[in-house]
């Protein structure tokens, strides 16, 4: 079997639908439908990727990704009818790598199982990043577009790493801001954040005003697409 995918949510249905829609996938499930039982499964299996539905009915779901990640960097992917921005933006903050709102399609919860899953796997990958006709040498910070090198400024180039080592995963605004700009001013920051944003599509997409590379989550981040 492939990966190990833990379901930690009350609903029977969406359980089975997922479950039946995994294991033809290829994964291996194990499911629980509270979440101090969710915990202990998690920390008794290891999976390899959490699915997460935040309206659990022993805790808060946020409570229960707080404590998953005390000792589990699995990816964790949150299940939830709650689609508004704020609390996207909560529980990606808190943690959780993606978001995907309920009812879903099947089809693209696949998706962003696999690029989490694939996620995990650049983490402790080889320096040099290919990711579509971009290239990422990470110990030079050289960055290569159909094998011309791109002129990029340090900002530019630390705000591209860190989207494309968190290739499919929804990077807050609060998120970039941090890891980029540290202590400075968040509102100034965010503003400078949309600057370079634009510059850099404008150096590494075909048509910046349709990016397939950095894709804006509207009021919650961005996401870094390879394919």
């Amino acid at each position: 079997m492939g990966a190990k995918i833990l379901i930690i949510d009350d609903e029977l249905q969406i359980r089975k639908l997922v479950r039946i829609n995994l294991r033809a996938h290829g994964f291996s499930t194990m499911e629980s439908s509270t979440g101090n039982d969710g915990m202990l499964q998690a920390a008794r299996v290891r999976p390899d990727l959490i699915l997460l539905d935040l309206g659990l009915p022993d805790m808060d779901g946020i409570e229960v990704l707080i404590q998953l990640r005390e000792f589990s960097t699995a990816p964790i992917i949150v299940l939830s009818v709650r689609g508004d921005e704020q609390s996207k933006v909560s529980v990606l903050d808190q943690g959780a790598d993606d978001y995907v709102t309920k009812p879903f399609m099947t089809g693209e919860l696949m998706a962003r199982i696999r690029v989490a899953l694939r996620h995990t796997a650049h983490q402790t990958s080889e320096p040099v990043l290919h990711l579509g006709q971009l290239t990422i040498d990470l110990p030079t910070r050289a960055v290569h577009r159909n094998g011309n090198l791109l002129k990029l400024t340090p900002i530019e180039y630390d705000i591209l790493k860190t989207l494309a080592i968190n290739e499919g995963r929804v990077m807050t605004h609060n998120q970039l801001i941090q890891q980029i700009w540290k202590d400075r001013n968040y509102d100034v920051a965010s503003n400078n954040l949309r600057v370079y944003i634009g510059h850099l599509r404008k150096k590494i997409e075909d048509d910046p005003q349709w990016p397939k590379y950095i894709i804006t989550e509207p009021g919650v981040g961005y996401r870094f697409v390879a394919d």
